[in-house]
């Protein structure tokens, strides 16, 4: 088999073969894939350095996919991303150190900004698939667990504004495995997640991959969904089996990871959606908002 000639196919590659590598090489692979503007403009020893593993890792990381060295991986990025713009260049890990109130606010805003720039170059190209995914669903249904569930329910809550087929999975009572045999072949199924990934969203990716042989309609029920992964990698846990994906950062210039990104990429999900359907969705969302109006739910 060949060595992969463009981005997209190393990156289906490297999906199908992330679960087998050594933790070095998924290591490398995670962060190659993950800074792909990097790859066409760093040393090889810089990379390693940033992804934590040696550089001749990166080299026999590229021979183990098929390629002579590293210089002929490095030629899938270069050939096919332009060069980054200052911010990428300036997407560098943040210095511990302690620092005034003002510079702190300045450091936090600034990463913010950096994030939410890095959503359109990653996700242009296949937000219309994601989009698509969710117009064409019977139902759309949203999974993000822990810190993950503010964007989860946020998603849930501006579709449903304007569409009335779009329900929130949780884990309350333990009820997550009942909901999960309740799926269908006609669901699209979103899953919100980022390192640390949950054990829920993870657990939920696995049955939605294989199937859920407990259900009476049989495997291929649950199976069947469709699933629009929104994640920090391409090679997350709930990425590597799904149909699309829509990739944020969440680096940040605190002590936990940020979610501004996850929340702009879910409000752009929603609006996108919402031109998508046009008319009906004009009509249900001004039925919708009248309803709070007349109940009392805005003042």
């Amino acid at each position: 088999m060949s060595a992969p000639h463009s981005l997209d196919e190393l990156t289906r590659l490297i999906q199908s073969r992330y679960p087998g590598l050594s933790p070095q090489f998924q290591a490398g692979a995670r962060y190659l894939i993950d800074h792909p503007t990097q790859v066409s403009t760093l040393s090889a020893r810089k990379l390693a350095a940033l992804a934590g593993v040696q550089p001749a890792t990166l080299v026999r990381l590229a021979q183990h996919l098929g390629y002579a060295g590293w210089d002929a991986l490095k030629a899938v990025f270069t050939q096919e991303l332009h060069p980054p713009g200052a911010y990428a260049a300036r997407a560098l890990s943040l210095v511990h150190r302690p620092e005034s109130e003002q510079a702190s606010w300045q450091a936090a805003i600034h990463r913010q900004v950096l994030n939410l720039q890095a959503l359109e170059p990653v996700n242009q190209a296949v937000m219309a698939q994601a989009v698509a995914l969710l117009a064409d669903a019977g139902r759309i249904v949203v999974a993000g667990f822990r810190s993950c569930y503010p964007a989860a329910f946020s998603l849930r809550y501006l579709c449903s504004l304007f569409r009335p087929d779009v329900h929130l999975l949780h884990n309350t009572g333990g009820t997550l495995s009942l909901d999960t045999h309740r799926l269908r072949p006609e669901d699209t199924v979103v899953l919100i997640g980022y390192a640390p990934y949950s054990r829920e969203i993870i657990e939920l990716a696995e049955a939605l991959r294989r199937g859920d042989p407990a259900d009476p309609a049989g495997p291929e029920a649950s199976r069947g969904c469709r699933v629009l992964a929104l994640c920090d990698s391409q090679l997350a846990p709930m990425a590597l089996h799904a149909d699309c994906v829509l990739t944020f950062s969440t680096q940040g210039h605190s002590f936990f990871p940020t979610t501004v990104a996850i929340q702009a990429l879910v409000e752009m999900l929603a609006q996108q959606l919402l031109v998508r359907q046009g008319e009906p969705a004009l009509a249900e969302l001004g039925r919708t908002e009248a309803l709070l109006h007349a109940t009392g739910a805005y003042r």
